[in-house]
C-alpha cells in the first residue's frame, strides 16, 4: 500500500515523471516510485508555508529520513529507506538534494552561475544518478547519467521560471543570457550522449525523465522569450511521441 501511496503522490504532484513511470517496464517502477515521491515532498516542502523557519524544518525532516534508519511517520518514508538499504543508494547524494531546496526557501537570488549550477546538479543531476543507482548503474555510467539530469533539470527549471518569479523569486542568475544557459543544457546533453556506453541498456527507465530535454532547450536557445513568457513547451504529439520513442528504443 506504501508504493501505492507513492503511485498516487507522483501522479497528483508530478505527471510528467509519472507518464516515465508509466512507460518503464514493471520492476523498474518499484524502484523509481518512492524516489520521485520522495523528491516531489523535498521540491514542494518550501512551498507549503509562508514560514521560512517551518520549511527548514520540513526539509530537516527529510534529511533525518535519509540519514537515519528510524521508523518515519510518513507515508513515502518508509519505501524510500527501504529501498535506500535495499539498493544501497548513497546517502550524501540523497542529503546533498534536501540540502539544495533551502535555496526555494529563501528569496535571495543565486550567488553566482556556479551556485546555480551547483543547484541543478544536487537536484536534477542527483536525482538522475539515484534513479540509475536504484536500477544498478555502475560507478563508471555517473558522469554521463548526471550530465543528462543536468540537461533535464534545466529544462525544467526554465519552465518553471515564470512560476518562480510569480512567487517572488529571482531564478536565473544574474547577467547570464537565457540563451547562454539553454546552450549550457545542449552542451551537456551531447557530453553525455558521447559517453552513452558507458551507461548500461538496462538503465534506460532511468533516463526517461528526460525525454524533453533537447527539445526544450533547443527551443529556448532559439526563443529565449518562451522561457520568461511561459511558452516553454513542445507541441503535445510531439511530447507523447518522444516519450513513447525512447520507452521502445531505450535511446536518450
Amino acid at each position: 500500500m506504501s508504493l501505492e501511496a507513492c503511485a498516487r503522490l507522483v501522479e497528483r504532484g508530478d505527471p510528467d515523471r509519472f507518464l516515465t513511470v508509466r512507460a518503464a517496464p514493471l520492476w523498474a517502477r518499484e524502484q523509481l516510485l518512492p524516489l520521485y515521491a520522495f523528491n516531489l515532498e523535498v521540491a514542494r516542502a518550501p512551498w507549503v508555508t509562508q514560514e521560512p523557519l517551518i520549511a527548514e524544518m520540513r526539509l530537516q525532516f527529510w534529511r533525518d529520513v535519509v540519514t537515519e534508519d528510524s521508523p518515519r511517520a510518513h507515508e513515502v518514508a518508509g519505501p524510500l529507506q527501504a529501498l535506500i538499504r535495499d539498493a544501497g543508494l548513497p546517502v550524501a547524494v540523497l542529503d546533498r538534494l534536501v540540502a539544495a531546496r533551502r535555496w526555494d526557501v529563501w528569496r535571495e537570488p543565486f550567488e553566482d552561475r556556479a551556485a546555480f549550477d551547483g543547484y541543478i546538479q544536487e537536484t536534477a543531476g542527483g536525482l538522475m544518478w539515484l534513479a540509475a543507482r536504484a536500477l544498478g548503474a555502475p560507478d563508471g555510467a555517473e558522469a554521463a547519467v548526471r550530465a543528462y539530469g543536468w540537461a533535464a533539470g534545466l529544462a525544467n527549471f526554465l519552465r518553471a521560471v515564470p512560476e518562480l518569479e510569480a512567487r517572488g523569486r529571482h531564478p536565473l542568475p544574474e547577467g547570464v543570457a537565457v540563451a547562454d544557459l539553454a546552450q549550457a543544457g545542449l552542451d551537456r546533453l551531447a557530453q553525455a550522449r558521447a559517453a552513452r556506453a558507458t551507461v548500461p541498456r538496462g538503465l534506460a527507465p532511468a533516463l526517461l525523465a528526460g525525454w524533453q530535454a533537447g527539445g526544450l532547450l533547443a527551443l529556448a536557445a532559439r526563443d529565449p522569450a518562451a522561457v520568461t513568457e511561459g511558452r516553454l513547451h513542445l507541441p503535445e504529439f510531439r511530447r507523447r511521441g518522444g516519450l513513447l520513442w525512447q520507452a521502445l528504443t531505450g535511446r536518450w
